[in-house]
């Protein structure tokens, strides 16, 4: 399974599945980020968190945990 934190930065890759549960699933798609949508990673922070990614036309910042849980394509 490939997931956020294996994307690296300049790709793109599509959401396959997420694989949350209650609260912190709801926060993941009130930020846009559902299955089939286009994910573009721009940086990765020196210590790998957070994540910062193009999601939509706007820009997010995104924890190594919250990426974990993203079943990229």
């Amino acid at each position: 399974m490939r997931t956020l934190r294996d994307i690296r930065v300049g790709e793109t890759a599509r959401v396959r599945s997420i694989h949350g549960a209650g609260a912190l699933k709801r926060r993941i798609m009130d930020m846009g980020i559902t299955k089939g949508t286009e994910i573009y990673v721009r940086r990765i922070a020196p210590l790998g968190d957070p994540v910062e990614v193009t999601v939509r036309g706007f820009e997010l910042s995104l924890r190594k945990d919250d990426a974990d849980i993203l079943e990229m394509e």
